[in-house]
């Protein structure tokens, strides 16, 4: 684990980490499949961090492949034998932004397949939107849009960590969601979409000073946890909307 994320953990020992709530699971196992957009800065390790915070606890595996979509990972079988282990509650899949019409084409044929092989082997599908570089910034809105519809088509959990980066720019256009190469997250990024995929996957709340990242202005981590509520269709007080 980074050591921001073990920052995190120790923060949230020191604080108390609550009892998980009884509307949500206490325990999860999650298999993590994509490129590096999941594996920079090691995503799943920061959602075990959040969970682990919460008096919750993550298993995972990632299988990660750099430049890979989902196509690539059909043909390549590891994530098809980790998912004929019948070991996962959750499989979460991403790939690039595919907002281009035959991206967005391929993106949603290549879901639909995992998808229905998830479930024949019992794990729940879910598609985690991603970004596009820095550089085509005004494409999220297609990348987003892609995503949505991808999931909506393969029956899948959308988990629109995208729309929160969008969320978080449309209240201040300076948090650092990019790393230095303008497309893999900074540690940062990474924190704004581990925290929708454990807000959703595990049912829990976003707002909380046990979830904040260590080394992040407290009003930065209030904003990336209301961005990601809102990405999720959760209700935010306006006034807490921006990480006031």
């Amino acid at each position: 684990m980074t050591r921001r994320l073990l920052a995190l953990l120790g923060a949230a020992l020191a604080l108390g980490a609550p009892s998980a709530a009884a509307t949500g699971p206490g325990s999860l196992r999650v298999l993590f499949v994509g490129n590096s957009l999941t594996a920079t800065n090691d995503l799943p390790a920061y959602v075990a961090g959040l969970a682990d915070a919460s008096g919750r606890k993550l298993e995972y595996r990632m299988i990660t492949v750099g430049g890979y979509n989902l196509e690539d990972h059909w043909h390549l079988g590891e994530a098809r034998r980790a998912l004929a282990s019948r070991s996962w509650d959750y499989v979460v899949m991403q790939q690039g932004p595919s907002a281009l019409p035959e991206s967005q084409v391929n993106l949603q044929a290549w879901a639909i397949r995992f998808a229905d092989e998830a479930r024949s082997k019992g794990t729940r599908p879910a598609l985690m939107t991603v970004w596009p570089e820095s550089y085509r910034q005004a494409a999220l809105p297609d990348v987003i849009k892609s995503y949505r519809r991808a999931a909506g088509a393969a029956g899948a959990e959308l988990l629109p960590a995208g729309a929160a980066w969008q969320e978080a720019w449309r209240c201040d256009r300076r948090v650092g969601l990019y790393g230095g190469d303008g497309f893999h997250p900074s540690p940062t990024g990474t924190y704004a979409a581990a925290l929708v995929v454990y807000g959703r996957l595990f049912r829990a709340p976003l707002r909380t000073p046990a979830l904040e990242l260590v080394g992040l202005p407290a009003r930065t981590s209030r904003l990336l946890q209301a961005s990601a509520a809102t990405a999720l269709g959760r209700k935010v007080v306006a006034a807490r909307r921006c990480g006031r």
